[in-house]
């Protein structure tokens, strides 16, 4: 929102400066963006009066004027504009001035006479489009003023950023309201007097509005005998330095209106009016509107529009339609002020990708209440400034009047909320000054009556925040809340909440890094890992392409978290993430089924650059050690590891199951497609349903056994076996042999050679008796045993 300091005296005796004003409102929730000053190109510009004009004695068109600056000497300022004439005050740019198109006026002879400066044109001056001659000021400006000071410009321009909630704000009211509350000022409204005459002309028109819920309140008015032409030069100048172009009287009020009261605004043709009504209802589908701009539109079922007794004449809340505009030869104005529903609006403007100043505050809630004063406002400035009769009568229809909110107001819930002490005084003088009327007959809950400009006023928190607003968020103490788990809730089940924040600290204490990212990705994110179409839920208005919908897995945003850090230098990537995935599911309330997910990423060095063997790189067994470590951290049994035949991303892949149920995936991501990536070494990717993990967490029973007292004895065993045959297996085999004292199997090496298809694999053997140490000879026969089954069963070598 562009807020005009100058404008914005106009409501409130602020004596404070651009900066000081930007400094309260951003401590009142409405930040200060920026500070632009509109005009600082022109304010070189001084103004001259002209004393002689003689015709250029080698030119038909240009002549030769002698212009007094008001700095001793007159100047000689050779001019090409038509309606230059002796005795006129005008803008005069002197040698040195930088003009706002980067022009520098220098001394120059124009074919032969010496020219000193530049008087200059509207458009020259970046004012409006006009160069149809040089501008012409009034006769009252003294010589040699800066321009801007003798328009009365509106040079200080603040950037104010307005949250979606305070709709209200969009206007120089708006803020004038804000400044008041921060500054303890009174505010005064724009006098408003509509003399009205002739006759009645409301039986001549009706309106119809068949779903009230859409629009609340219409009305109509009608000025008669306008003259269409340009703006007065300070509403015009107004308007451009809130980066509003000016375009003629009647456009212009609508847009001063908006932007002075927030209230949107359009004016008709009457002439070009037909039927004698007024029908505000939907479209239907496929129906077609010529919009201001030009384009045709077609519309949905959805879409709001303004129809008189024949055609379409607005989309509703959007733009009016281009059958019906002001033009120079409109004489009579239908003016309409109305209230529309801010999801309709809302709808339509991204539909159509229409964004106005209107729909951006009629998809944000317009005071109703208000609506009838701005109508007013408009109507008394049209016949002051386009000669407008102002018919007597106003068309109107309120199907669904405004009803304020009355919530109830507590001091000492304000107090416990806010953690600080907060005086009864205090909160009914910043309740009334909000524009609230209170009901105190009960001290200790108030009956508040919100003003219809604050929709966003509705329960009791509302108001609590905005006594700490007015007060200062920054004066609410610091204070850690206490946190108590009282004895009753000893025993109580795990909630999924604490239960997915120890699986962070899970992660956090291995030291891994934990990894956030958005819920978006891409389509294309998604297709190069292969993962199925099925099921995917598109972002309706996605921020970009590369986030237009939502992820079914965690791997494309580890992935990208990877070629994130490989592009910072980070050669060593140990990440994990806990967060939900998305499935499109229509018995669902929300259409999607969420499943909460851990997955876990190796790249690079295993370890960081500080310790010993720090060029070693992560791999299979690496990340299947943090799944394992993982399933005993939930107290869970072992998993089972067995390799997939084929998966569209990983070679090799590895379906995690815990009794007999998949709970996961492991496997390397395939070379082609972590080249995309950035990754010239193997990527690790390991995703794990936390869901039935968390499910299985709970129906696991911890058991309690003695700490062993006698120590145990270690074997070493390598098989040559092939390929084919996995390590599982292997471990399956052992551990199915049922040796009473066989405690631990553990792949500790893993040697492949060339050219063979066949590798190396060293298993630990762990044994143990409870009640004696073992002697060498008992173990070597254990250890024999394994040895010799294994090259029986499996057909491996020892």
């Amino acid at each position: 929102m562009l807020l005009s300091l100058k404008w914005l005296r106009e409501f409130v005796p602020l004596e404070a400066s651009a900066q000081e004003l930007g400094d309260r409102l951003t401590m009142l929730g409405l930040e200060l963006e920026d500070i632009l000053h509109p005009y600082d190109g022109i304010k070189t510009i001084v103004v001259g009066h002209v004393l002689t004009k003689e015709a250029h004695p080698d030119s038909d068109h240009l002549a030769v004027c002698t212009v007094d600056v008001g700095q001793g000497e007159p100047l000689t300022i050779v001019c090409g504009a038509p309606n230059v004439a002796a005795g006129q005050k005008v803008p005069v740019a002197l040698v040195g001035t930088t003009m706002p198109g980067g022009m520098v006026i220098k001394k120059a002879k124009l074919r032969g006479v010496p020219s000193f400066g530049m008087i200059c044109s509207e458009r020259e001056l970046g004012l409006t489009d006009d160069h149809s001659g040089i501008m012409v000021l009034p006769e009252a400006f003294r010589v040699g003023d800066r321009l801007v000071d003798a328009l009365d410009l509106d040079t200080e321009i603040l950037e104010i950023g307005i949250t979606p909630n305070r709709g209200d704000c969009l206007s120089v009211l708006g803020l004038a309201r804000e400044a008041a509350l921060a500054f303890k000022l009174p505010l005064t409204m724009p006098k408003v007097h509509v003399e009205e005459k002739g006759a009645d002309w409301t039986s001549e028109w009706s309106i119809g509005i068949p779903k009230p819920e859409l629009c609340p309140f219409y009305q109509l008015r009608l000025v008669e005998g306008v003259t269409v032409k340009p703006s007065p030069a300070w509403m015009r100048y107004r308007l451009h330095a809130v980066g509003v172009r000016p375009i003629s009287n009647i456009v212009d009020i609508t847009n001063y209106v908006l932007m002075e009261l927030g209230q949107p605004l359009h004016a008709f043709d009457r002439d070009k009016l037909e039927g004698g009504r007024t029908e505000i209802s939907l479209a239907r589908e496929g129906e077609r509107i010529v919009t201001l701009d030009g384009q045709e539109r077609v519309l949905t079922a959805s879409d709001l529009l303004i129809r008189d007794g024949v055609k379409p004449v607005a989309l509703a809340g959007v733009m009016g339609g281009l059958e019906t505009e002001i033009s120079d030869a409109s004489r009579a104005v239908m003016v309409e002020s109305a209230v529309f529903r801010p999801e309709t609006i809302r709808k339509t403007a991204r539909r159509q990708s229409l964004p106005s100043e209107a729909s951006y505050r009629f998809e944000r809630g317009v005071d109703q209440g208000g609506s009838a004063y701005a109508m007013n406002r408009a109507v008394s400035l049209m016949a002051e400034c386009a000669g407008g009769v102002v018919r007597t009568g106003a068309c109107t229809l309120e199907p669904k009047p405004w009803i304020a909110s009355v919530p109830t107001f507590r001091v000492r819930r304000a107090v416990d909320l806010l953690g600080m002490d907060v005086e009864p005084a205090f909160c009914a003088d910043t309740l009334e000054r909000l524009g609230c009327a209170l009901d105190r007959g009960d001290e200790a809950a108030w009956k508040v009556t919100t003003p219809s400009w604050r929709q966003d006023l509705s329960r009791e928190v509302d108001l609590i925040e905005e006594i700490a607003r007015v007060k200062g968020m920054d004066t609410i103490p610091e204070t850690l809340p206490a946190v108590s788990r009282p004895l009753e809730r000893f025993g109580q089940p795990e909630s999924r909440y604490a239960f997915l924040s120890r699986v962070k600290a899970w992660g956090s204490g291995l030291g891994l890094n934990e990894a956030e990212n958005y819920s978006f990705v891409g389509h294309k994110d998604l297709d190069h890992l292969g993962l199925p179409k099925e099921g995917r839920i598109d972002i309706i208005n996605p921020l970009t392409e590369e986030q237009n919908v939502l992820r079914t897995a965690l791997a494309p945003s580890l992935l990208q978290n990877v070629r994130t850090n490989i592009a910072h230098g980070n050669m060593g990537v140990r990440l994990f993430e806990v967060a939900n995935v998305f499935e499109a599911d229509a018995a669902s309330q929300t259409t999607a089924k969420e499943r909460a997910r851990l997955g876990l990423v190796m790249y690079g060095s295993l370890y960081d650059t500080a310790w010993p063997h720090a060029e070693m790189d992560a791999g299979y067994a690496d990340i299947r050690g943090l799944v394992e470590h993982f399933a005993g951290f939930l107290h869970l049994a072992v998993p089972a590891f067995i390799r997939e035949a084929e998966h569209p991303a990983y070679a090799p892949c590895v379906r995690v199951e815990i009794d007999g149920r998949p709970v996961g995936l492991i496997g390397q991501v395939k070379p082609q497609l972590a080249d995309a990536y950035h990754a010239r070494k193997p990527v690790w990717l390991a995703e794990l349903d936390l869901e039935t993990l968390w499910e299985l967490h709970q129906q696991a029973r911890i058991a309690f056994r003695p700490l062993a007292v006698f120590p145990p004895s270690r074997r070493d065993v390598t098989v040559i076996a092939p390929t084919a045959l996995s390590v599982s297996a292997i471990e399956e085999h052992i551990r199915g042999l049922r040796i009473a004292i066989l405690e631990d199997v553990t792949l500790i090496d893993l040697y492949e050679p060339k050219d063979t298809e066949e590798r190396n694999l060293t298993f630990r053997l762990t044994f143990r008796k409870a009640d004696r140490t073992l002697k060498d000879a008992e173990v070597d026969k254990e250890r024999e045993k394994v040895a010799q089954s294994l090259v029986k069963n499996l057909g491996v070598r020892i």
